[in-house]
C-alpha cells in the first residue's frame, strides 16, 4: 500500500493555534504534533511510501518532518514525499484535492503498490491499518472508509454514516446534514490506485475537486463503499473546543495507555532535553510534564510541552501551555492554551472557561 496524507481543504477551526502553521502541525500531548498519529499509524502498518499532500502554511510541518528519519522513512526506494500545492495559474488560488492528486500524478504512476490508504491529520488514535486492508480485500470493496461508533458530543466537523449490518455504506453527511446516527467518520479511505486515478481524472472534467464531497459522496449508489468498524479511542481534532478536550482526556491513565503504549508506538521528532527539574516549591498533581521543564510553582491538571517554566507561587490548572512559555510569579492560569514562547509577567491572573479556554497567540507577552 501507499500512504496519502491529504491537507488539502482539511477543517480548521482552530483559531489562533494555526495562525503561523497548518492543522497538521498544531502540538498536541505535550511532545507530539497531530501528523505523527497519521504518519506512524502508516509506518507501524508496513507502509514505507508516504506522501503528504501539502496546502499552506507548511514550514513548521517541514521542519518537523524532516527526511522523515524519525519515522524510518528515509529510503532510497520509497519513503517519505512533501508535495507542494499546485496553484491554479491565472488565479493564484489553491484548488481542490483532486485538483493537487492531478498534479502530482507521477507520484501515482512510480509507486508499485497497488492500494492507496487516504487519510487526514487531524484524528487522534492509534490503530493498525493492515486488519482494515484485510477487510476491504475480503468484502471485495471498491472503497472502504474506516469509522467509530460514539456517543459523546463531538466538537468539530466530521461526517456521519448510514451503515448496513452488511457493513455496507448506504449514505455519507456532513455534519450540518440531518442524519442521525453515531457513526462517524474517521475520514480514512482505502482504495484501488487505478480506481483513485480513474475518479481523479473524471471528477475533474465534469469541473469537481473534491476527492470525498464529489468523488465518494456523489457516487455512493455505484460504488460498493463498505465500512470497517474501528473500536480504539479516537479523538476528532479541528477545532479549539475538541483540542482542549482530547488533550485533557490525555490525563487519563486508560486513554494515554491505549494511545502511547501498545506494541505499535507513536513516533516524533526527537529533541534530547535533561528531565524535568522540581524546586523545592514545587507540586505537581495529575499533569502531563515533558522534559526540559523547571518548575518552581504549582501544576494541577495540566499538559506541559518540552521548556515550560513556572517560577514560584504561580499556580497553573486545567491548562495546556506549549513550548519553551515562561511564567513568572505568583501568576494565576486557569481553563488557558497557551501557544509557543508565551511570556506571562509576575502577578497576570489569565481565566477561561473549560467550554472556551483562554487562548494566547504565539511568542504574545502578557
Amino acid at each position: 500500500m501507499m500512504g496519502v496524507i491529504n491537507l488539502v481543504n482539511e477543517p480548521d477551526d482552530l483559531e489562533e493555534l494555526t495562525y503561523f502553521r497548518c492543522p497538521a502541525s498544531v502540538p498536541f500531548g505535550g511532545r507530539y504534533r497531530l501528523i505523527d498519529f497519521t504518519l506512524s499509524n502508516m509506518v507501524n502498518s508496513g507502509i514505507d511510501n508516504v506522501a503528504v499532500f501539502t496546502q499552506h502554511k507548511y514550514r513548521s510541518l517541514m521542519d518537523h518532518l524532516g527526511s522523515g528519519k524519525e519515522w524510518d522513512l528515509d529510503r532510497k526506494r520509497g519513503g517519505l514525499f512533501v508535495l507542494p500545492s499546485v496553484l491554479n495559474e491565472p488565479t493564484g488560488i489553491s484548488r481542490g484535492d483532486l485538483y493537487q492528486f492531478y498534479s502530482h500524478r507521477d507520484y501515482f504512476y512510480r509507486g508499485k503498490e497497488e492500494l492507496v490508504i487516504i487519510s487526514r491529520s487531524h484524528m487522534v488514535c492509534n490503530l493498525d491499518l493492515r486488519d482494515a486492508v484485510r477487510y476491504h480485500e475480503d468484502s471485495q470493496a471498491d472503497i472502504t472508509v474506516i469509522y467509530k461508533q460514539t456517543d459523546e458530543d463531538i466538537q468539530g466537523k466530521f461526517r456521519r454514516l448510514a451503515v448496513k449490518d452488511s457493513g455496507q455504506v448506504t449514505l455519507m453527511e456532513d455534519h450540518t446534514g440531518r442524519l442521525r446516527t453515531n457513526n462517524i467518520s474517521m475520514e480514512m479511505y482505502i482504495m484501488s490506485k487505478a480506481l483513485l486515478l480513474d475518479m481523479v481524472e473524471s471528477c475533474l472534467a465534469q469541473g469537481y475537486d473534491h476527492l470525498v464531497r464529489d468523488g465518494i459522496m456523489k457516487n455512493i449508489d455505484k460504488l460498493s463503499v463498505y465500512g470497517y468498524k474501528f473500536e480504539g479511542h479516537v479523538g476528532i481534532v479541528n477545532s479549539i473546543q475538541g483540542y482542549y478536550k482530547h488533550s485533557m482526556q490525555l490525563l487519563n491513565p486508560a486513554i494515554w495507555r491505549e494511545l502511547f503504549f501498545q506494541k505499535n508506538l507513536i513516533y516524533t521528532k526527537v529533541k534530547d532535553e535533561p528531565p524535568a527539574k522540581y524546586l523545592d516549591t514545587a507540586a505537581a498533581k495529575n499533569a502531563l510534564i515533558a522534559n526540559g521543564c523547571v518548575i518552581e510553582g504549582k501544576v494541577e491538571n495540566s499538559i506541559l510541552f518540552r521548556g515550560v517554566k513556572i517560577r514560584k507561587g504561580a499556580y497553573v490548572k486545567n491548562s495546556i501551555i506549549l513550548q519553551n512559555c515562561e511564567i513568572e510569579e505568583n501568576v494565576i492560569i486557569e481553563n488557558a492554551i497557551l501557544d509557543k514562547d508565551v511570556f506571562i509577567s509576575r502577578g497576570r491572573v489569565l481565566t477561561g472557561d473549560n467550554k472556551a479556554p483562554f487562548i494566547a497567540a504565539k511568542t504574545k507577552v502578557i
